[in-house]
């Protein structure tokens, strides 16, 4: 199975939470991912599996997730990690924190979409998603993206403060690729319809 990105941490976290089903996780190498087109979470990790896995002809996984800002209007949601057009985490987390100067609502949460996508055209699709408030500063060493500057509910941890292990148990990749997983450990799901244009 061949893991259609190209970001580090989430090949860490997508091993670390599949790793032990006997599955053959294979890193991207070489092969290079489509433009994130799509106007849905879906959409963008249906794009991605789908186009690696016509490619290799193997079965590819591919998340696409982001932060859904509550006082911004769900900003910036697909555009995460590309948002303000800046390539940096550290350069997005100053332009989110910039954007949120004098805002009393800090609500916010991180949505993640799963597809696993089969060389017979066969796709399925899982979804997570973690409620939390953001704070005016980055805190911790740990995780990638905005996980320094999100509280989840229930806790008074960043992301970027927890283990990998603490992390996946409650973010919303983490849910997203733990329903995935148990719909593996009970038989094979059946695929979801799912249209690209």
């Amino acid at each position: 199975m061949v893991v259609a990105t190209g970001n580090a941490g989430k090949v860490r976290e997508i091993q670390e939470a599949l790793g032990d089903l006997g599955w053959d996780l294979q890193p991207l190498g070489n092969v290079p991912l489509p433009e994130e087109t799509g106007a849905t979470y879906e959409e963008n990790a249906a794009l991605k599996a789908c186009t690696v896995s016509m490619m290799t002809g193997e079965v590819a996984l591919a998340d696409d997730s982001g932060l859904e800002v509550a006082a911004l209007n769900g900003e910036p949601g697909v555009f995460s990690a590309r948002y303000g057009g800046l390539n940096s985490d550290l350069d997005r987390n100053v332009h989110l924190l910039d954007k949120l100067r004098k805002v009393a609502d800090r609500r916010a949460k991180f949505v993640s979409v799963v597809i696993l996508a089969h060389p017979d055209g066969q796709v399925e699709s899982y979804r997570g998603e973690l409620q939390g408030t953001l704070l005016e500063g980055p805190r911790g060493e740990g995780g990638f993206g905005y996980d320094p500057l999100f509280v989840p509910d229930g806790d008074t941890r960043t992301l970027a403060e927890m283990t990998v292990t603490e992390k996946r148990q409650i973010s919303h990749r983490g849910k997203a690729l733990a329903a995935l997983r148990a719909a593996h450990e009970q038989g094979l799901p059946a695929p979801v319809a799912m249209t690209l244009e």
